[in-house]
């Protein structure tokens, strides 16, 4: 995995691609709806917003954060939808303000945090350069179905290579999620990256197999696209298995997206 710092810079360029999509946009079409049920472009920048916040009590503030741990436990089916709903309610541009500046004030913590020091999360504690991942694999997701709802195709970058390291490591977590043990032996991964590099993981005479683009990979384990849609191949039945299971995203498995074509 990178360091924080390079991880960081890549964060910081992800969030202002996304940041020009949504800031030249009509403030009408904040409302759009997102594939995403239920939510509009307001809504995924919210959630944005929001997920930085706890991130930066869970670095700069452990008891607040725990708070929020206590909320979550509460309300497990509609916390995130309300910190979603609280902040798509705020006009546009104060929406934005809101992302811009904690999405700094999270960067400027995650820079100064000793390299060894682990934060609380809802999942296992992370560090500062896992922290940074997860926030730029969410910032990239939910800008996909931004992407999705104004109509805009993004021009992938090298920055996936976050993601894909994460969709990776998250293979026995998406097992033990459906409640199925973790395959005992490790897949071999190899994903054509945008600028044509190959990306490998796991060792290369591994019998489970996956391959194809590291778009595809991506979309698969965020959850944005159905796997028929993809040009991702398996072999092995462990890695046919995971390909149908696999989310990088820490909490209960995601419902996915239906596969294009479908009847809605």
């Amino acid at each position: 995995m990178s360091d924080s710092t390079s991880v960081l810079d890549d964060l910081r360029e992800e969030s202002e691609e996304l940041d020009r999509l949504v800031a030249g946009a009509d403030p009408r079409r904040w409302a759009l709806a997102t594939p995403a049920p239920g939510w509009t472009v307001a809504h995924q920048i919210a959630h944005l917003a929001w997920t930085d916040h706890s991130a930066l009590l869970a670095v700069t503030d452990a008891d607040a954060f725990h708070a929020l741990v206590e909320k979550a436990l509460a309300a497990p089916g509609s916390f995130v939808d309300e910190g979603a709903e609280e902040g798509a309610a705020l006009p546009p541009g104060a929406l934005l303000a809101r992302w811009r500046e904690g999405r700094t004030a999270l960067a400027q913590a995650l820079r100064a945090a000793p390299p060894k020091a682990r934060f609380p999360w809802y999942g296992p504690p992370m560090s500062a350069a896992s922290m940074a991942t997860a926030r730029l694999m969410e910032t990239w997701a939910h800008g996909q179905d931004v992407a999705d709802a104004l109509g805009v195709v993004r021009p992938p970058t090298d920055r996936l290579r976050h993601v894909a390291w994460l969709g990776v490591r998250t293979r026995d977590f998406a097992f033990g999620a459906h409640g199925l043990t973790p395959p005992a032996d490790p897949f071999r991964i190899e994903l054509r990256a945008p600028s044509g590099d190959l990306w490998t993981y796991g060792p290369d005479d591994a019998p489970q197999r996956v391959t194809g683009p590291a778009l595809d990979f991506c979309l698969l384990v965020t959850q944005r696209a159905h796997r028929a849609d993809l040009a991702l191949r398996a072999d092995g039945p462990d890695a046919d298995r995971w390909l149908d299971l696999a989310q990088a995203f820490a909490g209960p498995p995601g419902s996915g997206r239906p596969p294009k074509g479908a009847a809605s």
